[in-house]
C-alpha cells in the first residue's frame, strides 16, 4: 500500500498531516503505541519541513508518502527547501542546550522511529516503523 499527500507550507497543513495519519492506521489497524510514535515522528518531520525546509513559503510544498510493506511502515517527507546538516544536530538533552525551544524535532524523530535515513541534503526524511 502506498499513499501521498501534498502540502502547502503553513502551519495548518500539520492538522491534515494527523488526519492522513489516522486514516491509514485505522485502515491497516496499526496499535496505538506504534500509531503513537508514527504520529509524532511525522508531525515533527513534516512541522521541520515546513518551518525550516521550505521557510513557511506557501508556494512551497511538502510531500508525505506513507509506504506499507510487510511489517514495515515508511514515512517519506520531503520539502522543497536546500536542506540542512543532520549530520551535525546538538543534542538538546545536554544542559546548554536543555532550554533551547528548538532543536528537538530530529532527536525525537530518531527516539521514535525503528530507522531514519535522510537524503538530498537533509530535504528528504525516511521513517521506518516496523510493525
Amino acid at each position: 500500500m502506498q499513499t501521498i499527500i501534498e502540502l502547502n507550507s503553513c502551519l495548518e497543513s500539520i492538522s491534515k498531516v494527523e488526519k492522513f495519519i489516522d486514516e491509514i492506521s485505522s485502515k491497516v489497524n496499526i496499535s496505538s503505541e506504534i500509531y503513537g510514535k508514527i504520529l509524532i515522528a511525522t508531525i515533527e518531520a513534516v512541522n521541520n519541513a515546513i518551518v525550516h525546509g521550505n521557510k513557511l513559503n506557501a508556494a512551497k510544498i511538502v510531500r508525505v508518502k506513507v509506504e506499507i510493506i510487510e511489517n514495515l511502515f515508511r514515512v517519506i517527507v520531503e520539502d522543497q527547501g536546500s536542506g540542512f546538516d543532520y549530520t551535525n544536530i546538538p543534542d538538546p538533552t545536554t544542559p546548554q542546550n536543555i532550554e533551547n525551544i528548538s532543536g528537538r524535532g530530529v532527536f525525537l524523530m530518531r527516539k521514535l522511529s525503528d530507522e531514519i535515513q535522510f537524503s538530498n541534503n537533509g530535504s528528504l526524511v525516511e521513517l521506518i516503523f516496523y510493525l
